[in-house]
């Protein structure tokens, strides 16, 4: 069992999950202090934390949220391999990460939420640029599921990142346009 865990990166995602409930509890402990390794947009200093602020997150209810969410959509892409995994996840939040700094609101802005929204979109995408029926089949599985997830690209709580979720999903489908057809020789069937 281990073994084909392993295999699919499944112990990959439980590792970053622990690395985001060791910086949640640094975070706690410090009285939220790690938040500083958030974006703040246009800040030339902040920039480099596009890749620490998916690990940060604002209360233990934020990491809940995002630790569910990162483990489904995580899941459903190391199904195509740890590699195409990997620079998918980069893309996201590199991408996502540096259009937030661009364009987002004067704030901190944390969390994996992104990084989520990015492989959710990165998902459906795929079945439309694909076509095969498994990817049809699961983008169809994942918008009756999760489709609600479109409305958070909207500007809904003073407190929420929409920015980082609308930069997130564009950056999924920019993903997907750019590895989908790359890694066209393992098709799902």
């Amino acid at each position: 069992m281990k073994r084909s865990l392993s295999r699919y990166g499944f112990i990959l995602v439980f590792q970053i999950l622990l690395v985001m409930l060791l910086v949640q509890i640094g975070n706690e402990i410090t009285g939220g202090a790690l938040q500083v390794f958030g974006i703040y947009p246009r800040e030339s200093t902040s920039l480099i934390f596009i890749f620490t602020a998916p690990f940060v997150h604002g209360s233990w209810l934020h990491f809940a949220n995002n630790s569910i969410g990162f483990l489904i959509f995580s899941g459903i892409c190391l199904v195509r391999g740890k590699r195409f995994y990997w620079r998918a996840s980069l893309l996201i939040i590199t991408v996502g990460g540096f259009l937030v700094w661009l364009f987002g609101r004067p704030a901190i802005h944390i969390g994996a939420s992104g990084w989520i929204f990015g492989l959710w979109s990165l998902t459906i995408a795929l079945a439309w640029l694909e076509k095969s029926v498994t990817n049809f089949l699961i983008a169809v599985f994942v918008i009756l599921l999760y489709g609600g997830m479109i409305l958070g690209v909207l500007p809904s709580q003073p407190g929420v990142s929409f920015e980082g979720h609308a930069f997130g999903a564009l950056s999924g489908v920019l993903a997907a346009a750019v590895y989908g057809r790359r890694y066209r020789s393992w098709r799902w069937r």
